[in-house]
C-alpha cells in the first residue's frame, strides 16, 4: 500500500486526492484495530488471574508502598532488565499489583507478558532442573 500511495501521488491522480481524506481515516481505523487486538491476545497469553489496575488497589487499607508500586508502574524496571519479586502473607496485594503492572506492561510498552504464580513458576522449573537446565 505504501508503494501503490507513493505511485498515486507522484501521477497527481484526481481521483485519488479525492479519495485520500476517506483512505486516511480507514488506515488509522485499522491501526486501530490491530493494536486491540494485539492488545486481547497479549493479555490472554499472559494468564493473568483475573484483569486488574491500580485504579482498582486500594493503597489506604494497604502496607505496600505505593510511591514504590507507581514507579514500577512506570515500566523503567523493564527497559533495564530487572526483575521484581513481591513478597507478603496472603491478601496482601501482591497478585493485585503483579497483575496491574503486567496489564501496564501489555496495554502501554506493548511488552510480552506471563503470569506465574509461585506453585505454577516452581513446577514449571523443576523439569528443567531436573534435565539439568536450571540456568537456562
Amino acid at each position: 500500500m505504501a508503494q501503490a500511495v507513493d505511485d498515486l501521488v507522484a501521477q497527481g491522480a484526481p481521483a485519488f486526492e479525492a479519495a485520500t481524506p476517506m483512505l486516511s481515516q480507514l488506515l488509522k481505523a485499522e491501526i486501530a484495530e490491530r493494536e486491540v487486538r494485539s492488545i486481547a491476545y497479549q493479555t490472554k497469553v499472559a494468564r493473568f488471574p483475573s484483569y486488574k489496575d491500580l485504579a482498582g488497589f486500594d493503597f489506604k487499607s494497604s502496607e505496600i508502598n505505593e510511591a514504590s508500586v507507581r514507579q514500577l508502574h512506570r515500566g523503567t524496571f523493564m527497559e533495564n532488565a530487572e526483575n521484581v519479586v513481591l513478597i507478603g502473607g496472603p491478601g496482601t496485594g501482591k497478585s493485585h499489583i503483579a497483575t496491574a503492572l503486567g496489564v501496564q506492561a501489555i496495554e502501554h510498552h506493548r511488552c510480552k507478558v506471563r503470569f506465574y504464580s509461585t506453585v505454577e513458576l516452581v513446577n514449571a522449573l523443576e523439569p528443567e532442573k531436573a534435565l539439568g537446565k536450571a540456568d537456562k
